[in-house]
């Protein structure tokens, strides 16, 4: 069995056959030897110069050509092959597992394009849910004092503090889309700049003071990190992370009674932040897509509070815009933990 198949070796196979036919004649008709000799030598160094001529020179250039074609489709270049010209490399071969892995990489981008238009449609089916909600109240109260009752002085006041609610959810709404958007194209610039964030920690402590008070949890600063941690980052942009982490953890997280606990830990070249709750914790299967646009574990209770369901996915665009990461663990009847990680004031942004 001949492992590879070259171009001499099926020309130097073919002119053996027709040299045996050919040899065959000669005998036949009792030919003297030495011309026996001379004519098979003259018949095989032509057949073999022939053959081998016509499958380099035609076949397997054209077949080259066609590889040559795929490749530089596939890579975008029209610098020639390095092997174009090697004769002991079986272009048939190569054209083979071109084409199948050409094949493989159309079957590929078709998934993933199946799986774009997917996600496009469960975004767009997510958006107009979302928008359709505050607008429909809006319409709903508009109406309603337009239908009467915006002589009665009391219901003229509470449906326009509903109306204002509403539409307040819906711009609230408006600029998270347009803030993802950014992150995701890049096109939002950071500006770095030295802070403590564990004064930042603090102030939004002091926004969230009520609404925590409220619901009878309390907001720390873990014993073991009273102390400043220099980071280099951009402030306004990680004000918008932990007022997105701790308000998440007030609504969702937290319970009556509870603690909500920020964490700060020198790891050399970062600073590790963590938002620590107590509440009742988050199933281990919502974990991995609780960063995901809309996705809400429970469907209703975002609603409920107004959130645009865009906040933890605006988190981990904002802090992988600083090139670092974030994570979150979770343990049922102990609490969730979202730990992300800054640069220390002493690296340079990249």
């Amino acid at each position: 069995m001949i492992k590879k198949i070259t171009p001499e070796r099926i020309a130097f196979l073919t002119t053996l056959v027709l040299v045996v036919i050919f040899s065959s004649f000669l005998f036949y008709f009792k030919i003297y030897w030495q011309i026996f000799l001379l004519s098979i030598f003259i018949f095989g160094s032509l057949s073999y110069i022939i053959i081998l001529f016509t499958l380099e020179y035609f076949i397997y250039r054209k077949i080259k050509l066609i590889y040559k074609t795929i490749h530089n489709f596939k890579t975008n270049k029209n610098k020639p092959l390095k092997f174009i010209d090697d004769f002991d490399i079986d272009p048939i071969k190569r054209v083979n597992d071109e084409v199948k892995e050409w094949a493989n990489d159309q079957i590929n981008e078709m998934n993933k394009l199946i799986a774009n238009e997917q996600y496009r449609r469960e975004f767009l089916g997510n958006v107009s849910h979302e928008l359709k909600t505050p607008i429909f109240n809006i319409q709903g109260y508009i109406e309603t004092l337009l239908d009467g009752a915006i002589e009665d002085e009391e219901v003229k006041f509470k449906f326009l503090q509903k109306a204002a609610t509403s539409a307040e959810r819906l711009n609230t709404l408006v600029n998270d889309l347009l803030d993802i958007s950014k992150l995701e194209s890049g096109s939002l610039a950071m500006n770095f700049q030295v802070f403590d964030v564990n004064e930042l920690t603090r102030e939004v402590f002091e926004t969230y003071h009520k609404l925590a008070s409220d619901k009878s949890i309390k907001l720390k600063i873990k014993e073991t990190c009273d102390e400043p941690f220099k980071v280099l980052a951009d402030k306004d942009r990680i004000r918008q992370v932990l007022n997105n982490l701790i308000a998440n953890s007030i609504n969702y997280g937290g319970k009556e009674n509870g603690i909500i606990k920020v964490g700060f830990f020198d790891m050399d070249t970062y600073v590790l932040v963590e938002v620590e709750d107590d509440g009742d914790g988050i199933e281990p299967e919502h974990l991995p897509r609780l960063f995901e646009r809309f996705y809400r574990i429970d469907k209703s209770r975002s609603r409920n509070s107004g959130g645009s369901g865009l906040g933890l996915s605006i988190v981990k665009h904002i802090i992988e815009s600083h090139n670092q990461t974030i994570n979150v663990r979770s343990s049922l009847g102990k609490g969730t933990t979202f730990a992300f990680t800054l640069g220390k004031a002493t690296q340079k942004p990249n």
